[in-house]
């Protein structure tokens, strides 16, 4: 599940960071940002499918860091965060920056609204 994480992060980054270039080139040109209707509609969609999934991954993530930090009790697995502590801690922080991106990518749906709506 941190694996579909990571997936997901690198998805996210390359997406904001394609988003960061184009808006960067029609400030450049001194043009609109949004170009029309369907772009905004595009950016909007993507911006929901993306923070969905950065949700779906931060989750997933936390049930099984959950598992390793406590054990499974029924069975033999042990708490797998004692001995690898830092590991467990590093992994924690990167799932709050997922629901943190989560977070970004539904304020900027928020401004997709704004400007559809407009």
């Amino acid at each position: 599940m941190n694996s579909y994480l990571v997936g997901v992060s690198a998805a996210v980054a390359l997406h904001s960071l394609l988003q960061l270039f184009m808006t960067s080139r029609m400030l450049l040109r001194k043009s609109s940002i949004i170009s029309s209707k369907k772009h905004a509609w595009l950016l909007f969609a993507s911006d929901q499918v993306f923070a969905f999934a950065m949700m779906s991954g931060g989750s997933a993530a936390s049930g099984v860091t959950s598992l390793n930090r406590t054990g499974i009790k029924h069975s033999s697995l042990p708490n797998f965060c004692k001995p690898l502590h830092s590991f467990c801690d590093r992994v924690a922080l990167s799932i709050a920056f997922a629901f943190f991106g989560c977070f970004l990518l539904a304020m900027s749906s928020a401004l997709d609204v704004v400007w559809l709506s407009g």
